[in-house]
């Protein structure tokens, strides 16, 4: 395993420890919303202090973007650690067990390394760009699924920018038309790690961010899929816009959203 992986692994573990443990007594949560339907809990700050704490003693002059904390710069580092603490935290509060910690390291714009685990399960998704991707120790590749119809779609609805609810419902729609089964599980880290792992065929998503989407497109493309912004193209760390799936799924998931693209989500 690459050396900084390991490390992040060693952050990701750790963070699911105080997951776990805070999971035991739900009722003990402190939950304050973000925005609409956007919650933080103290779990989620600690969990994120534990992983910076572990990358800071690792790597001191390496930046950070974290969900809670924001940007805390390095010293003009060519390394940038994006962390989600705990991707689903509206799952964690009512105890359904969908959510992740994802931690993810560019270098120099490019994402080199990838962390998703889901401490519910004991499940640790890593990926190193060029040395594949894996779930604990067994090489993932993306599933074998040729067309929508055979697919188990993953998606999430844009509860942060409702503006686009109109559009997405009716991309829904027609995915629900053409597809074997849409599901809407709650962590989308934890869903484009499943489009790895060949546990669904493909994703959708608008308005994600970077520390959603990291981790889970390097899996992806390690895993033989394709990951892209709804134009098709490389900007989806930008516009939080995301098309994941096999290769051939990957495209008819793009003809199938572009008829419904406003002229606001076909400029990201």
């Amino acid at each position: 395993m690459h050396p900084m992986l390991n490390v992040a692994v060693k952050a990701a573990r750790r963070a699911g420890s105080i997951i776990n443990r805070a999971a035991l007594d739900r009722s003990a949560l402190e939950v304050r919303a973000k925005h609409a339907n956007d919650f933080v809990t103290q779990v989620d700050r600690a969990a994120e202090g534990a992983i910076i704490e572990i990358l800071r003693k690792a790597y001191p002059d390496h930046s950070i973007l974290a969900e809670e904390s924001g940007n805390a710069p390095g010293a003009r580092s060519e390394y940038l650690w994006v962390i989600d603490p705990l991707d689903g935290t509206t799952n964690f509060i009512h105890g359904f067990p969908q959510y992740a910690v994802a931690i993810a390291l560019r270098h120099r714009g490019v994402v080199t390394q990838g962390v998703i685990y889901d401490p519910s399960r004991n499940d640790l998704f890593t990926a190193t760009r060029g040395r594949g991707a894996y779930l604990n120790d067994q090489r993932l590749r993306v599933s074998k699924r040729a067309n929508v119809k055979s697919s188990l779609l993953g998606t999430g609805f844009p509860f942060r920018q409702i503006e686009h609810i109109d559009a997405y419902l009716a991309v829904l729609r027609d995915m629900m038309k053409g597809a074997a089964g849409v599901r809407r599980a709650g962590s989308a880290a934890l869903d484009l790690a499943y489009v790895a792992a060949g546990r669904l065929d493909g994703f959708w998503e608008f308005g994600l961010s970077p520390w959603d989407i990291a981790a889970g497109a390097l899996m992806i493309t390690e895993s033989g899929g394709l990951v892209s912004d709804l134009a098709g193209e490389s900007n989806y760390m930008e516009t939080g816009n995301v098309v994941a799936g096999t290769p051939k799924v990957f495209v008819e998931l793009l003809n199938t959203i572009s008829p419904h693209l406003t002229p606001t989500l076909r400029k990201g």
